[in-house]
């Protein structure tokens, strides 16, 4: 049965995800997408129609929304008929969309954990913060809310939960690793909103190992990892959303994230660091002008839907599972390699954008079918695997492993 989507967001990612939601329009249904700035909404929907990527016509629209408003976000869900919401906004809008969602009897998901303005790095588990309080009331109003439904988090998440369903009797370690082997040509740019990537770095980095949360410092601990595709690369243990809900859905294994870091990107940071330029408090000038010294960072850096054209090169981003089997140690890394330019001349938005878009459809699609309408709130490890695996393989996210047998692609159908 198809369902109308709502998007929440205008960015790179939201780019991907219409892209997806119209080649895949004969699943789901009218593709609404919803910013506080309208015209990128409305440069979404002509992307759209340029590139024709409506496989069967349906409405697509854009509309203005400011979604912190909560009464303002029910009147679009109940306006456009919305029966499914993907919230890929900032991250500090999460609880207000899944509060809509949950007022106007709607599924929910996002791709990544929710977040105060005005804090960083917050007692783990972060889920318990937020998301996980409103999950005893999803169940009772039968809400089908899914968390963290991007690739890290999200996918990494799935392989994790294969791996223990089906290469494993017991699983001891999860190494998740996020390589981006791509160039965009700037002397400095992230690849995803500003503010929300260097909010991940500049606080603990938090890992679950010997059951029990560690801390580190970022860039203290780091490893060099031999990768399918991109090759040698060094990564740094960083704190990272999947972390906090593997920590509780892994029986116990060690869960730990890391992330690829050239020299220049540490060195920029540290300065940037170093000079109170990451802070996410309030600072007057001399003129006596309150700023966010975050915020204006962001507003300098190069938009990161603005680095697509011309990023070359290609990401890597899977799972090193170890543990027992059969008796017998073993080691799998399931992984997904996808290419920058490739993403550019399908959607219009780059690797990054591209990898963290399309699972969220894969997801409504699920949704659409029954198969994950599973009326409470969920995690992605918590879900049965195999049938999200397969719609991404199908969709633009192919999914391979490498083990004792060798490297190769895995079906799922």
């Amino acid at each position: 049965m198809k369902k109308n989507v709502l998007i929440i967001g205008a960015g790179g990612v939201a780019q991907v995800v219409a892209h997806k939601c119209a080649q895949n329009s004969d699943v789901l249904g009218d593709i609404h997408i919803a910013s506080r700035t309208v015209d990128k909404c409305r440069k979404i929907v002509e992307s759209v129609r340029e590139k024709k990527s409506l496989k069967t016509e349906v409405k697509l629209e854009a509309h203005a929304l400011d979604a912190l408003d909560v009464e303002a976000t029910k009147a679009l869900i109940v306006s456009t008929g919305s029966q499914i919401v993907i919230n890929v906004g900032s991250a500090f809008v999460n609880m207000s969309v899944l509060r809509a969602c949950m007022d106007t009897g709607v599924a929910y998901m996002d791709t990544a954990i929710h977040e105060e303005p005005n804090k960083i790095c917050e007692t783990p588990p972060w889920y318990g913060n937020y998301e996980w309080k409103r999950a005893a009331e999803c169940k009772e109003k039968g809400i089908t809310a899914i968390l963290g439904v991007g690739f890290d988090p999200g996918v990494v998440n799935a392989y994790a939960r294969l791996a223990k369903d089906e290469y494993f009797d017991k699983i001891t370690d999860v190494d998740i690793v996020d390589i981006n082997a791509g160039n965009h040509g700037k002397y400095f740019a992230t690849n995803f909103d500003p503010e929300i990537n260097f909010r991940e770095f500049t606080g603990v980095v938090y890992s679950w190992q010997k059951g029990a949360w560690q801390t580190n410092r970022m860039f203290e601990v780091g490893k060099e990892f031999d990768l399918p595709v991109v090759g040698k690369r060094q990564a740094y243990m960083t704190g990272h959303d999947e972390v906090h809900s593997l920590s509780k859905n892994m029986d116990g294994a060690d869960v730990r994230f890391w992330m690829g870091f050239g020299d220049h990107y540490i060195n920029v940071f540290t300065v940037l660091k170093n000079l109170g330029l990451l802070s996410e408090q309030p600072v007057k000038t001399a003129e006596g002008l309150e700023v966010v010294p975050l915020k204006v960072v962001k507003a300098v850096l190069p938009d990161p839907a603005s680095l697509a054209p011309g990023y070359e090169g290609k990401t890597c981003i899977g799972d090193f599972v170890k543990g027992l089997k059969d008796g017998r140690e073993r080691e799998v890394f399931i992984y997904n390699v996808a290419d920058h330019r490739q993403a550019y001349e399908e959607v219009g938005s780059q690797g990054i954008s591209y990898t963290a878009g399309v699972p969220p459809v894969a997801a409504a699609m699920l949704i659409a079918s029954g198969e994950w309408d599973v009326r409470q709130m969920a995690n992605v490890e918590e879900l049965p695997p195999r049938p999200f695996l397969d719609i991404l393989n199908r969709i633009g996210l192919p999914t391979r492993i490498k083990d004792e047998q060798g490297d190769r692609p895995l079906s799922f159908s």
